[in-house]
């Protein structure tokens, strides 16, 4: 099993613009096969060194994931994101 982590911080960091951002990314569940789960979070403690939203997907294998990665309703959300988004952050990793 594959654990895909992605951390994001936006330009707009009102709670109104996170919080539509946050069900943006959530739009994506049940439309990609490969995607087992899906968890999207907003941060709570909203410090200095905070990114505003976590999602973290589960995959059965790297190619899985790299399905999910081209998938058209992915890419929307990587356009969406590009826009939206002023950095970000993800680590992947394997789980048994």
């Amino acid at each position: 099993m594959i654990t895909h982590i992605v951390l994001f911080r936006l330009k707009d960091r009102s709670p109104e613009n996170i919080e539509r951002t946050a069900q943006v990314l959530h739009s994506m569940e049940g439309k990609i096969d490969e995607l087992l789960s899906l968890e999207v979070g907003v941060d709570v403690l909203r410090s200095g060194r905070s990114y505003d939203i976590a999602l973290t997907a589960k995959f059965d294998s790297l190619e899985a994931l790299g399905a999910y990665q081209i998938h058209p309703v992915h890419q929307e959300i990587v356009r969406y994101m590009s826009e939206a988004g002023e950095a970000s952050v993800s680590v992947d990793y394997e789980t048994n």
